[in-house]
């Protein structure tokens, strides 16, 4: 037992956890003190109930009790316990009604009431007593299990007469973070080393004397050392080990406790009734987080910035508005919020970064077509028409009309249509495969900076929701524990079950794409209608966009009621982890996405147009005329539709960021505001102040909108490419929208592992080659590009007489307007021209020979791009060498291998390093980061320590 272990801080404790305290020997009774005058026994929390076998009976409730005390409270510093000197690691709010009224309520119907305001039922005539009364007795069973792992505790209540909030405040002493320290695995400091650049931009500005107004000197950043997995029987070799204070860091401490939360026991083990997060979701609990290190307000008082605590560096530092143009302290959020958020921002930042010169190139594009709009022949010959052109009728009830009409439409066509959108569209199909190649190197670069180059996963423990919904009990295979176990063919049933629901609601978005089209199709006879010469030009383009923003409300509706259809269908499968749970929620949720807001455009840019037929034979679709393309093409009809469809999601999203967080963190204040009541006086403290935060929602949603973005911005951006800069300018604001949630209103989430961003990467791959596909058909059938090339080759390099060459006449049985005009290569009877099949042929072998030359170009790239750059490679091997020997089990051979060229060393004992710059490093200083194969195992899952 822990008992044993932490005998040497007994008398600490019973001095910390008794408030009457005053110099005299202390009996046991003193344990558990709690600031308003409760505390809890240990003769309560016997070894009988610490030992107690987890798969017997449990049925009988194990009672806590609560004396009171009158006592004034020491006073407060930080995050701390009463005596101002123990962590608080991890804190556990439940609310139950007020003692005074359940204690009445109790008297009526013969309940006995528990001194911790809670009532007891005698006769369970209601299911809702039952139900409280159980969550008392899991709540009970769980501090008794804590406190047998050696977690110390301290309670805090606040309470009006309506309801009580409680408090339990949980620290993890000395001994218990070693021994999870070395079953966990974590991180220990060997030596420090100099901090190196990790900003490319940064080294190239340095190498050519140019000012970098994106570097800021953040203080307080994180010593970087060479580590190793963390070893008992090897303390001595780590820095810093005779600090029992700050040895571990507050996010390897909130680590350790949450890990030992997730593995206690609360009722029966056979029920798989385990965990925290089970009893957050049954109810038990309201909430379980870490403190944040402090207010993030900077005081009133003149401060210097490295006495600022974690979370006011990150506030002032990276998460205002005025920091937009600076480097973000990966290193600061890394400590704070551990390496998974710290990924992601990197990712984010270095997604951003690289759209600046996408950003660049496709704004050039633009300005140069803007620059060549009056050399486009074509567009001359149209405006110059006059009347030579008659159209045919757009509608069975519109009348003919002038092709010189659409004048200024042919213009600006050509800024969506011209070379340089060809040469734009090659360029990011390279730039998306080389910016994923990059950030491979860079994150493998992070990974081994955190020190997460060779984490796995730990054997995963089945989530809260599978245990309480499997049906049977079996051992796993692996660490030969009984667990929660769900068959795997009936899981394969459901999943199949699953993706009909999927192809289900896929057939509603066509349906709604359908009803889009037709619902365009109306307003543009509505607009022919009216008689009005302006309306009657523009009714392609009003019906475009006003159909394009009822898309846009639309894809918004459907993706919040498809999101939570994939929540309750992906929690239907019964997947046993979280990660394979998170894994088929993503899957589910990117795919209706991407159908439900790439589906309107890949539409109008590769259907619309193809099927309208001609006169006497058009094409209908439930008795209306087959849309085409409007005056100025199909391309700036896409671009339409990008616009409002990209732009006005990230408006859309940008203000329910900002405001949605608010609006719920003033719900949870304006609940506390009325337990506090008229104490007017009483400052909250910081876990009080903590719980009006808003719960963290995780990155799910941060990285959805930023795949679909990167969609937009590579699949359709020959359409429009003025995507990249619009994307730039929405991640400048969702880079500081995001890190003030995080910072500012989101409770502190449980720091967690990673080496990279996940299967996020995957599907930004498999989108960087689907971009190239798209591109290529894009260019060779809805682009002008290959028509105009080949007309230049047969007939005309200056184009001269291309318009009458594209526009083909009605046949000779159109009787209504005999002799009108249609845009397509037939000739009188409707046949398709010769040249249309030398340009159908010219159409497919562009595209085999773009998408070979790409790829090609692009596996080149992968293969000359190594995804670990030389140097960490090399770094990584002399690292092991010299690991192996720090490892070595002759004391004396180590001693010589270190000591060639130095003074000998006391052995447990190390030398300054030079980490300012430019000092040479010996190898006694050389200690390395411990390799993957000296990892130590992840220990059996079991909800308490049996020995240390």
């Amino acid at each position: 037992m822990l008992r044993k272990g932490l005998e040497p801080l007994k008398g600490d404790r019973e001095v910390l956890l008794d408030l009457d305290y005053g110099g005299e020997a202390q009996t046991t009774d003193s344990y558990g003190s709690l600031q308003n005058g409760c505390f809890i026994p240990p003769r309560y929390l016997s070894a009988a109930a610490c030992d107690e076998d987890a798969d017997g009976d449990d049925n009988d409730p194990i009672d806590i009790h609560f004396n009171t005390r009158s006592t004034q409270p020491l006073p407060q510093l930080g995050n701390y316990f009463t005596d101002g000197r123990t962590k608080i690691d991890f804190v556990l709010v439940w609310e139950v009604r007020s003692r005074r009224k359940r204690r009445g309520k109790g008297k009526d119907r013969g309940e006995v009431t528990g001194e911790d305001g809670e009532a007891v039922p005698t006769e369970e005539n209601s299911r809702s007593e039952r139900r409280k009364a159980k969550l008392a007795q899991w709540r009970e069973k769980f501090v008794q299990n804590l406190e047998c792992a050696g977690l110390l505790m301290e309670k805090e209540e606040t309470a009006n007469e309506k309801k009580t909030i409680h408090f339990l405040k949980l620290s993890a002493p000395w001994d218990v973070m070693v021994y999870h320290a070395e079953e966990l695995c974590l991180r220990a400091p060997l030596q420090a080393q100099p901090h190196h650049d990790l900003n490319t931009s940064a080294r190239v500005l340095s190498r050519l004397c140019i000012p970098n107004a994106m570097t800021e000197s953040v203080p307080n950043r994180p010593l970087d050392y060479y580590t190793c997995a963390f070893r008992k029987s090897k303390m001595n070799r780590f820095l810093g080990c005779d600090n029992h204070e700050t040895y571990f860091t507050n996010t390897q401490r909130h680590r350790v406790v949450y890990e030992i939360l997730a593995r206690t026991v609360y009722g029966k083990r056979k029920r798989a009734e385990v965990g925290v997060d089970r009893l957050v979701n049954e109810g038990a609990y309201t909430a379980a987080f870490p403190l944040h290190e402090g207010p993030f307000q900077l005081p009133r008082y003149e401060i210097r910035p490295d006495e600022l605590n974690q979370r006011q560096v990150l506030h002032y530092y990276w998460a205002r508005w005025c920091k937009w143009y600076k480097y973000q302290p990966l290193d600061h959020i890394r400590e704070y919020f551990g390496e998974k958020i710290a990924l992601y921002f990197a990712w984010l930042g270095y997604y951003t970064a690289w759209l600046l010169p996408a950003a660049v190139v496709g704004t050039l594009v633009f300005v140069s077509g803007v620059m060549s709009m009056g050399t486009n022949t074509p567009a001359k010959e149209i405006c110059n028409s006059s009347a030579s052109y008659l159209m045919c009728p757009l509608c069975n009830t519109c009348k003919a009309w002038n092709m010189s009409e659409i004048c200024t439409m042919a213009k600006l066509g050509y800024l969506f249509d011209h070379p340089g959108t060809v040469f734009f569209s090659v360029f990011m199909s390279f730039w998306a495969v080389t910016f994923l190649e990059y950030w491979k190197r860079k994150m493998a670069t992070l990974a081994h900076h955190w020190d997460c180059m060779d984490f796995h996963e730990e054997e995963e423990r089945p989530r809260p929701e599978f245990a309480a919904m499997a049906p049977s009990m079996e051992q796993n295979p692996v660490t030969g524990v009984k667990e929660p176990y769900f068959p795997e063919k009936t899981r394969l049933s459901r999943m199949f079950t699953g993706s009909m629901v999927i192809i289900m609601m896929l057939c509603v978005v066509m349906i709604f794409l359908v009803t889009v089209v037709m619902c365009r199709g109306i307003i543009s006879v509505m607009m022919y209608h009216t008689g009005s010469p302006v309306l009657r030009t523009e009714a392609g383009t009003i019906a475009n966009i006003s159909s394009s923003i009822v898309n846009l409300g639309l894809i918004l509706l459907m993706g919040r009621v498809y999101t939570a259809l994939a929540e309750q269908l992906t929690k239907w499968e019964m997947h046993r982890t979280q990660t394979q749970y998170d894994n088929a929620f993503i899957f589910k949720v990117f795919i209706f996405q991407f159908v439900n807001f790439y589906s309107s455009p890949f539409y109008v840019a590769f259907f619309k147009g193809r099927f309208v037929g001609y006169p006497t034979n058009y094409g209908t679709l439930f008795g209306m005329r087959n849309e085409d393309c409007g005056p100025g093409g199909c391309l700036i009809e896409l671009a339409e539709q990008l616009f409002i469809i990209m732009v006005g999601k990230q408006l859309i999203n940008n203000i329910q960021e900002f405001i949605i967080p608010k609006v719920k963190a003033w719900r949870q204040k304006r609940s506390l505001a009325k337990v506090l009541g008229g104490k007017s006086s009483h400052e909250p403290r910081r876990w009080e102040e903590d719980y009006q935060l808003v719960e963290c929602e995780g990155l799910f949603e941060e990285y959805l909108e930023m795949v679909l973005q990167f969609g937009f911005i590579t699949i359709f951006v020959a359409a429009f490419p003025l995507a990249p800069l619009f994307a730039l300018l929405n991640n400048w604001v969702e880079i500081r929208l995001d890190a003030h949630k995080f910072v500012c209103e989101y409770r502190r989430p449980v720091a967690e592992r990673a080496q990279n961003i996940g299967v996020w990467f995957n599907i930004l791959e498999a989108l960087s080659h689907l971009s190239v596909i798209a591109n290529a058909f894009l260019i060779a059938f809805t682009s002008e590009f290959l028509p105009r090339l080949l007309y230049q080759y047969k007939f005309d390099n200056e184009l001269s007489g291309y318009v009458n060459f594209t526009l083909a006449y009605a046949p000779l049985n159109f009787t209504e307007y005999p002799m009108c005009r249609y845009k397509a290569f037939r000739d009188n009877n409707g046949d398709y021209t010769l040249f249309y099949w030398e340009l159908l042929a010219v159409r497919l072998g562009f595209i085999i020979a773009f998408e070979h030359v790409v790829f090609f170009v692009l596996r080149a790239i992968d293969w000359i791009v190594p995804d670990v750059p030389e140097s960490l490679e090399l770094k990584m091997k002399r690292e092991r060498y010299l690991a192996k020997q720090a490892l070595a089990e002759n004391q004396e051979a180590l001693l010589v291998s270190r000591g060639r060229g130095a003074a000998p060393a006391t052995p447990g004992t190390s030398s300054p390093v030079n980490v300012a710059g430019g000092g040479q490093v010996s190898t006694t200083q050389q200690v390395s980061k411990w390799h993957s194969q000296e990892r130590c195992h992840y220990f059996s899952n079991h909800s308490r320590i049996d020995h240390i």
